[in-house]
C-alpha cells in the first residue's frame, strides 16, 4: 500500500510521523503543505473519508490559526466557506495527513496509524 504523505517538514511531529512511516515499512510519495496547499476539492473529498468533524483540519495552535481569530470566527461560517479558507494556506491545516485509499488521518496518532495503515 502506498499513501499520500502531507506534511511540514519543519514541524517536529511531522518529523516523528516521517519516521514512524519509514520504520513501519509503509510506502509513500510525499508532499510539502505550504509548497502543494491542498486544495478545496481535495480538502472536501478527505473530509467525507475521513468521518472526522472539518474542525479537526484546522491546525488550531498554529500562529495563522491565532492571528486571524478564528476560534471566534469558524463557528458562524459555512462548512463551505471554512473549507475555501483551509484552502487558502497550507499552514491553516493540520498535520500531518495521511491518505490513503479509503482512509484520511489527520495528526500524527500512532495507535491510530498502527491500526489503519
Amino acid at each position: 500500500m502506498k499513501v499520500l504523505f502531507i506534511e511540514y517538514p519543519k514541524c517536529t511531529t511531522c518529523q516523528k510521523a516521517k519516521k514512524w512511516l519509514d520504520e513501519h515499512g509503509v510506502q509513500y510519495d510525499d508532499r510539502h503543505i505550504k509548497e502543494q496547499n491542498p486544495t478545496a476539492d481535495e480538502l472536501t473529498d478527505w473530509l467525507g473519508r475521513s468521518g472526522l468533524p472539518l474542525k479537526r483540519f484546522f491546525n488550531t495552535s498554529g500562529l495563522l490559526y491565532k492571528s486571524l481569530g478564528l476560534k471566534e470566527k469558524l463557528p458562524q461560517m459555512s462548512e463551505a466557506e471554512q473549507i475555501a479558507l483551509l484552502a487558502t494556506d497550507g499552514m491553516l491545516v493540520k498535520r500531518p495527513l495521511i491518505v490513503g485509499e479509503d482512509f484520511v488521518l489527520v495528526g500524527f496518532k500512532p495507535a491510530e496509524w498502527e491500526r489503519l495503515i
